[in-house]
């Protein structure tokens, strides 16, 4: 751990680590009260197993602490993982990218640190740094639908998270009978069509062409490849079902899209507008917006997780970070 010293009469300012912690790449910055101080990636190196890869999290959490600038001082950690996450008990029950089973994440990196532990779902916390800084600030009722490696939903009803034991949002996995394997035990789910993921997967499988990820994919289709178009179209059409059954369901008209597909721009946000006007009638009109963070809303999410485990007084953060956002795209975006 760094070790911060007063500058003058100025007593060292205090400041969050934060990890976005990914199947592929573990995402990490430093902020203090204004924005972001240091920021980093590191591979999670999931394929070496579980222990491997949460050893990953705490060296990550050893560097970024050493990245601290000496007139900070360290106050909380937040962190936020994929898969079935149970905030209140600090356990990350089963994700399948990492291969944790009822990991007691809080309880070891509050041993390994000694500094308190702020921990969630990564779509949950994506979803309250847009909700608080971003698309969806000040909207009571919103939804976050994260398209990447996977597919999942934040519901933010009355302005609370609907957790249900970590649960909740698991839009990715389950519905129908007939499709795809799927890596749940399912088949034909929502993320074996329309996550990144399997956009690029599901090209390669058709024509045999390995491609650059689902962004490849989008630029064939544009170049008149039907292969493309068809497996692009495909994903457009089963996305635009589950975010209409999650409007027909809770009445919720904002729905955020985040995850490294909202990066298509208007190529992915116009045609899913369409599929979802086509299946309401009598529900509120939808209204779909990107992610003002994009990839960065999982790593802010986790610094105000470390934040409020620090117990320390949010809103002069926020609007700070809000301020920053307005003017920079993200806080810290120009550092």
């Amino acid at each position: 751990m760094p070790v911060s010293q007063t500058i003058g009469n100025s007593p060292p300012q205090p400041a969050v680590v934060a990890l976005d912690v990914g199947g592929t790449f573990v995402k990490w910055l430093v902020a203090d009260r204004t924005g972001v101080l240091r920021r980093g990636t590191t591979p999670t190196r999931a394929a070496d197993g579980p222990e491997r890869s949460f050893g990953v999290v705490l060296d990550t959490v050893d560097t970024a602490l050493a990245a601290l600038p000496s007139t900070h001082t360290p106050v909380g950690i937040g962190l936020a993982v994929p898969g079935t996450v149970d905030e209140r008990r600090g356990v990350c029950v089963y994700s399948e990218n990492l291969g944790w089973r009822e990991l007691p994440v809080v309880e070891r990196v509050l041993r390994h640190t000694g500094l308190p532990v702020g921990f969630g779902h990564d779509v949950r916390s994506a979803a309250t740094a847009e909700w608080r800084l971003g698309a969806g600030r000040g909207i009571a009722d919103q939804v976050y639908v994260s398209v990447g490696t996977g597919l999942a939903a934040a519901l933010l009803l009355d302005g609370r998270l609907v957790v249900s034991g970590g649960y909740a949002g698991e839009i990715g996995h389950g519905g129908t009978l007939e499709g795809e394997p799927c890596t749940c035990g399912g088949r034909g789910c929502a993320e074996t069509v329309a996550s990144a993921a399997a956009i690029a997967r599901r090209y390669t499988a058709s024509t045999g062409i390995p491609v650059d990820g689902a962004r490849d994919v989008l630029a064939r289709a544009r170049e008149g490849d039907a292969v493309a178009h068809r497996v692009w179209e495909d994903a457009v059409e089963v996305l635009g079902s589950v975010v209409a059954d999650l409007i027909r369901v809770t009445g919720v008209a904002r729905i955020v899209i985040g995850g490294g597909l909202v990066h298509a721009g208007e190529a992915l946000l116009t045609p899913l507008r369409d599929r979802v006007r086509e299946r309401l009638t009598v529900h509120p009109t939808a209204h779909i917006l990107p992610a003002v963070l994009g990839g960065a809303a999982g790593s802010w999410g986790a610094a105000l997780l470390g934040w409020e485990a620090a117990d320390i007084d949010l809103d002069p953060i926020l609007t700070a970070y809000a301020d920053a956002v307005r003017t920079r795209s993200e806080p810290g975006a120009a550092e």
